[in-house]
């Protein structure tokens, strides 16, 4: 039996493309409202929430840049006047991510990571975690990446603001767990999406070579994993981090 997200409320920030977007829609076929973010191209994030509305799903659009103290209050208020209250939240929203040695980063570089994967996770459960208490129910669910888990070189601001996302979960998780809220981070690999559309062919066939599941990973094995935590299914489980990577990291 399908995990039933009715009567919930979900935002995604950074669900214009890719993965985003795919969680989005599986968040809605399984009965949630959602709120779906963008930033950056209307013109995308308005043909991506035609394919949400298409699949039958309910929710709005809202531009926003989620680093925003004052755009994610805004937000939030929008999808609480026309969708409800918000009790599901998924923290996706990431900027370019260019491989370098640390020679070739400055510090402006690293701040932007810690503002997508630090900074926005921290400001939108601000703004929502006050009803979530009330409620004594909600999930917070970050998109972290097995970078951290396999310690990829030349990509130490990525990978260090990831590692900060992942002990940022685990500290909220204990913190709210008596509130009825759960607090989890999914792990993707390597999954291709527009973002990856320049990337070497003999970089993707390095990578492929390595996974014991012998197959790329799929927007859909990631949204799969977010629906899970968003269920009441997952009550009592919080604080994990969950790679889904076709065993490429199996420790």
């Amino acid at each position: 039996m399908a995990f039933s997200l009715e009567n919930h409320v979900a935002i995604v920030t950074g669900s214009s493309k890719g993965l985003g977007k795919q969680i989005a829609i599986a968040l809605g076929k399984a009965g949630a409202k959602v709120c779906m973010n963008y930033y950056n191209n209307k013109e995308k994030a308005e043909e991506s929430f035609a394919e949400f509305l298409s699949a039958g799903c309910k929710g709005i659009l809202v531009k926003c840049d989620a680093t925003d103290h004052m755009q994610i209050l805004q937000m939030v208020k929008e999808t609480e006047l026309q969708l409800g209250h918000v009790d599901i939240i998924v923290l996706n929203a990431t900027p370019d991510q260019p491989q370098k040695p640390i020679e070739k980063y400055d510090w402006e570089f690293y701040q932007q990571m810690i503002d997508f994967f630090i900074k926005s996770p921290f400001l939108l459960t601000k703004a929502v975690i006050e009803g979530m208490k009330k409620k004594k129910w909600g999930r917070i669910i970050n998109i972290g990446s097995e970078v951290y888990q396999t310690a990829v070189p030349n990509f130490s601001a990525y990978v260090a603001a990831k590692g900060g996302q992942i002990g940022w979960t685990r500290s909220m998780a204990t913190e709210l767990a008596p509130f009825g809220i759960t607090v989890n981070i999914v792990n993707p690999g390597w999954i291709p999406v527009e973002r990856h559309e320049n990337d070497a062919q003999s970089q993707k066939d390095a990578y492929l070579a390595n996974i014991p599941a012998g197959r790329w990973g799929k927007p859909q094995d990631v949204a799969d994993a977010v629906v899970y935590f968003a269920s009441e299914e997952s009550s009592f489980v919080s604080g994990q981090t969950l790679c889904v990577n076709g065993a490429n990291t199996p420790w």
